[in-house]
Order: structure tokens, then sequence, then C-alpha cells
């Protein structure tokens, strides 16, 4: 299971009955400007070659972006990279709302592509982004 125990950092946990989840390791911490607050996950990994696991991170302001790590197939506790820069953060015309400064994120393989639901500032509004 992928989470965040300690509100600022993405961790892999492990179980061997599904009920208790004990065992942490952590997979990455904040290290870049646009998620230097704290990180998350958005949703399921993508697997095939290696785990896509879609992420958010949090910055300065309290400024949202989604980016993504990845993990290797075989041992998921190995985090391979995370990208350079995010995929999506939120621009001038996406800030306001109930919650300024939000995207929220998760993901879905269609076919050939990866689908990446995308909101803005807690505002209901349609966006298409190819990234």
């Amino acid at each position: 299971m992928l989470s965040r125990q300690d509100n600022e950092n993405n961790y892999i946990m492990f179980s061997d009955d599904l009920y208790r989840w004990e065992t942490k390791t952590l997979l990455n911490e904040p290290e870049l400007s646009w998620e230097f607050t704290q990180l998350g996950n958005c949703g399921s990994p993508i697997t095939d070659a290696g785990w896509l696991v879609m992420t958010h991170g949090v910055g300065a302001m309290r400024q949202y972006a989604i980016s993504a790590m990845l993990l290797d197939r075989d041992a998921a506790k190995d985090h391979r990279a995370t990208a350079a820069k995010p995929l999506i953060a939120p621009d001038e015309s996406e800030r306001e709302g109930y919650v300024p400064n939000v995207v929220r994120c998760g993901s879905i393989v269609f076919g050939e592509q990866l689908i990446v639901p995308y909101a803005q500032s807690d505002y209901q509004a349609v966006s298409r982004r190819s990234i």
C-alpha cells in the first residue's frame, strides 16, 4: 500500500493479512520546490515496466502540482526516478476558488493512453491538456 503516514512523505507499506499494515519504507520525501511542503500519491500505481505512481506535491503558498515517480517493477520499495518538473500545475486562470492553488488528481489507463482527470481550485470547470 502507498501512504503518507507522517503527512509529509510517501511510504510503501506491507501486510501479510491485509488487516495490519505495520511495516513501512520511505519512498521519497519533499526535495523539489513544488513539493517542498508535502507529497502524496494520486491513486493506484500503473504497472508494466515498473510502477508509475502519479503524485501530488505542495509547494510554497500551498500551491499544488501533479507529477510522477517510477518504482522498480520487481522491488517497488526501490524508488527509481521522479519527474524533474510538475506535469500539471494551476495557472493564473485556475488559482481562484474555494481552495485556491489546488489541482486534484488521479489517473487511469485507457487503451494506450494515460488519462489524468484534472480539476483546479475546487471550482467546477473542464480543462483539457496534453501532458
